[in-house]
Parts: structure tokens; C-alpha cells; sequence
């Protein structure tokens, strides 16, 4: 069994148990978390949220934030703009962070759905682990990490 079959299933039998789901996908840089979100929305009908979209903004780009692990997230506006919204499986928007333009992007409306999925690095910050049913931490063996970088 593949791990997407693996995850798929995972998610099927949480689902029993419980009628609303919401999932974090963290993990290792280029380990496939964006892909494996999609996958998994795709074929069951999930709301998807990027932690791409809540990196820090210019004014909260210090050094001390910066040196702390998870200090490249923005943690506080996810925890007022999708949190509680997500919580209650509501439908909601909130506005990316565009880091080439270094700006706010354009609304993102996230519909109501009974499974959300938070998938990105630190989805599972300790600030945020509570909020999840269901965590998966991907991995990747170092010499196809860099191949996938560097393609």
C-alpha cells in the first residue's frame, strides 16, 4: 500500500469515529505535503490550507522572531483568521501573505467543509497541535530532497 493509500485510509477510519475531521500535513521540506493535500482533497472533498500563506509579514520579521523554530510563521493571524472558523468546520476567507511581493494577496474564501486539511511546515507548531484530529508527518530520504529541489 502506497503512502497516500495509507493516509486515505487513515483518514476513512478517523472519519467513523468522528463526522468532521481536520488533518495537518507537516514535514520535511520538498517531502510532498502540497501534493499529498491535494491528492487527498481531490478525492474526498477537502478544504485545504496552506501555512505557505501565513508566513510573517516585513514588520514581524525580526532577528529574535526569526531564531526561534517556527518563528517564520505567523501564527497569531492564523490562530484569528482560520482557527476558530475551522474549529466550528464554518466556511471563512482570509488573506495570503505573498512573499515576492512582500504584501497581502487576495481573499481566499475557504467553504464549509466536514474535512479541512492544514498542510505545510510547522502545520503541527505546539501552538496549533490541538487544533487537529489527525497529524501526519512526512520524511524524506536527503538525496531525493535535494533532487527535488534543485528540479
Amino acid at each position: 500500500m502506497n503512502q497516500e493509500a495509507v493516509v486515505l485510509k487513515a483518514i476513512d477510519e478517523q472519519r467513523l469515529k468522528k463526522n468532521r475531521l481536520i488533518v495537518a500535513i507537516d514535514g520535511r521540506a520538498a517531502s510532498g505535503k502540497t501534493t499529498l493535500a491535494k491528492s487527498i482533497a481531490d478525492k474526498r472533498k477537502a478544504s485545504v490550507i496552506h501555512m505557505d500563506h501565513f508566513f510573517p509579514q516585513a514588520h514581524q520579521r525580526t532577528k529574535e522572531r526569526l531564531d526561534r523554530p517556527g518563528g517564520n510563521l505567523d501564527v497569531e493571524r492564523f490562530l484569528v483568521e482560520v482557527a476558530p472558523f475551522m474549529k466550528d468546520h464554518l466556511a471563512f476567507s482570509y488573506r495570503p501573505f505573498d512573499c515576492q511581493k512582500m504584501a497581502m494577496g487576495e481573499l481566499i474564501h475557504v467553504e464549509k467543509s466536514d474535512l479541512i486539511i492544514v498542510e505545510g511546515a510547522y502545520a503541527c507548531h505546539p501552538v496549533l497541535w490541538d487544533l487537529y484530529d489527525f497529524r501526519i508527518f512526512l520524511s524524506i530520504d536527503p538525496e531525493e530532497q535535494r533532487r527535488r529541489i534543485m528540479a
